[in-house]
C-alpha cells in the first residue's frame, strides 16, 4: 500500500493474501474461482481456523489501528463493512479477548460510555471485502465500496496479533478517545498503512 498520505489509494489483496483467505472456507478452490470471475463480489468466510476477528465501531477501530501502527507492532489484515471495522487476529483471540477486557474493567467507569468490542471467533463468520474495487474516476476508496480493505492480506502466512497485542491497543485507543474528549476534535485525516516493513 501507499504510504504517500493520498486518502484514495488503497490496498489491494495480492494473489498469496486471497488464498490465504480462501483457506478460512470449506472450499477454497470454489472461492478463488469466484475472485477470479468476479474480483469485486465480498464473500463470507468462517472464522476460528485461519483466523479471528475483533469487530469495533468505526471511530474507536481506527484509533486502535492508529496505536497499532504508530506505538506497537503494526496490525495484520484489516478491513471496513458496514461502518465497522475488521482486525484480524490469530485464532483463539475472540475466546480470550473478552476475559482481558473484563479483568481491565471494560465497559465499567470511566470507559463505560465506550462501545464494545465484538469478538467473531468459531462458530462465527463475517464478510470479508472483495479482493479488488475496481477504481471509479475521481472516486474515493470510502465512495466506491463499503466493504474495502485497509490492510489488505499480503502473503500466505500473515502476521496477526493476539488478544494481549489487541488489548494493548484498546487501552491506549481508549487513552486517546480520552485525550480527544478533553482536549478537543482530532485530525480527521485519513492515514494510508505501509505494510512493506510489516512484522
Amino acid at each position: 500500500m501507499s504510504s504517500t498520505g493520498n486518502a484514495s489509494h488503497v490496498s489491494y489483496v495480492t494473489p498469496d493474501g486471497a488464498a490465504w483467505l480462501a483457506s478460512a472456507g470449506p472450499h477454497p478452490r470454489s472461492t478463488l474461482a469466484l475472485w477470479r470471475e468476479r474480483p469485486d463480489a465480498p464473500v463470507v468466510l468462517p472464522c476460528g481456523t485461519v483466523f479471528d476477528v475483533v469487530n469495533a465501531p468505526m471511530v474507536f477501530g481506527r484509533r486502535m489501528l492508529d496505536r497499532l501502527w504508530d506505538e506497537g507492532p503494526g496490525s495484520g489484515p484489516v478491513a471496513v463493512f458496514r461502518g465497522r471495522v475488521l482486525l484480524f487476529a490469530a485464532p483463539g483471540t475472540a475466546q480470550r479477548l473478552p476475559s482481558l477486557l473484563g479483568w481491565e474493567e471494560w465497559g465499567a467507569g470511566r470507559r463505560a460510555e465506550l462501545p464494545p468490542l465484538l469478538c467473531h471467533g468459531r462458530g462465527d463468520a463475517v464478510t470479508v471485502p472483495p479482493v479488488t474495487v475496481p477504481p471509479v474516476a475521481g472516486d474515493t476508496a470510502a465512495d466506491r465500496s463499503d466493504a474495502r480493505w485497509l490492510v489488505a492480506p499480503d502473503t500466505v502466512r500473515p502476521w496477526l496479533p493476539g488478544p494481549e497485542v489487541l488489548l494493548w491497543a484498546a487501552v491506549r485507543a481508549t487513552r486517546a478517545a480520552l485525550r480527544v474528549s478533553i482536549s478537543g476534535p482530532a485530525d480527521q485525516g485519513a492515514k494510508v498503512y505501509d505494510v512493506s516493513g510489516r512484522r
